[in-house]
């Protein structure tokens, strides 16, 4: 699932790990997240929709494959 993640922690002034602290994640989880390697549970996307100010769609970027 393709994020808007890293666009928006930049917009922040986060660096990975204040963004990690803030949601009570692992530095490693938000590379992961940034790099696409992994996609949030429906609690993190939750969480990091939320402290953007954002609806989960508008981070996160869901296509169905054919």
């Amino acid at each position: 699932m393709k994020n808007r993640l890293e666009e928006f922690r930049n917009k922040m002034s986060w660096t990975q790990q204040e963004l990690a602290d803030l949601v009570e994640v692992s530095r490693q989880t938000i590379i992961s997240l940034e790099n696409g390697r992994y996609n949030p549970s429906i609690l993190l996307a939750f969480r990091l929709a939320r402290l953007f100010g954002l609806q989960i769609e508008d981070l996160f970027l869901y296509s169905e494959e054919n």
